[in-house]
């Protein structure tokens, strides 16, 4: 595979991507939490959009995969900012955004600030605000304390090794909350959400339809589908999913 190239941001962070040449819109897969471009979903979709000429952008955030710092280090407001950078600076024109867990809220913020780029969005287990209505209001008292006190709390997650969350991170998480006020999504959505998925329930999928405007939204419940979201089962409904939202 080849090494990837290197976008350095305004906030002087360098963001490993690869970026696929074609016709538009762009699509650009926003990665999950602790996740990286060389995940099975994006690799997949880079070659599906290589084998149709599509243009395509994957890229690491800051303290992800390839590129600069830590993750310890980060926050929502930085990723997000680091997808604006790579939006901005490697695409043009429509984009069709495909985000994965926290990704998908990554892909909200990104449609609310830059609503105009937007021809269509994917999102696959959506997790938005998962830090102020997951992570803070599932905290005991004595986590809530150590957070307070030391800066940090360590939880375990049922994909990956422990998650290290930082004040930081639940501070500026309630800067980027999408799901208290209004969420227009004026283009084509397409939500993908698995019934056995352990880190988003399904109740946080019908929440975001119920919660955000657009005028034509759907959501595709798949039975026994985990959170990985990635047999080839569910690679193939992505896959469908981001050819008709493109369609449109």
């Amino acid at each position: 595979m080849a090494d990837p190239l290197y976008l350095k941001t305004p906030q002087g962070r360098e963001i490993a991507y690869h970026l696929t040449e074609g016709e538009g819109p762009c699509v650009v897969f926003l990665g999950g939490l602790k996740s990286d471009m060389q995940g099975t979903k994006a690799v997949h979709l880079e070659d599906w959009a290589q084998e149709t000429g599509r243009a395509f952008l994957r890229f690491d955030y800051s303290g992800h995969g390839q590129s600069s710092g830590t993750f310890e280090e980060g926050c929502i407001g930085d990723w997000h900012a680091d997808t604006l950078a790579a939006i901005e600076a490697l695409t043009k024109g429509p984009i069709v955004p495909v985000g994965s867990s926290m990704g998908g809220w990554q892909a909200l913020l990104l449609a609310r600030a830059r609503p105009d780029r937007l021809a269509g969005l994917v999102t696959i287990a959506a997790a938005p605000d998962f830090t102020e209505d997951g992570w803070w209001a599932g905290f005991d008292a004595a986590q809530r304390a150590l957070l307070e006190a030391e800066g940090r709390v360590e939880l375990p997650s049922d994909y990956m090794e422990p998650y290290i969350v930082t004040k930081r991170m639940i501070e500026d998480g309630r800067n980027h909350l999408v799901m208290r006020d209004p969420l227009e999504l004026a283009c084509t959505v397409r939500m993908l959400q698995g019934t056995a998925d352990t880190a988003v329930s399904v109740a946080i999928a019908t929440q975001l339809v119920a919660h955000a405007a657009s005028p034509d939204m759907q959501l595709l419940l798949v039975k026994d589908a985990d959170h990985r979201f990635s047999d080839g089962r569910c690679l193939g409904l992505i896959e469908r999913a981001v050819e008709e939202v493109c369609a449109l």
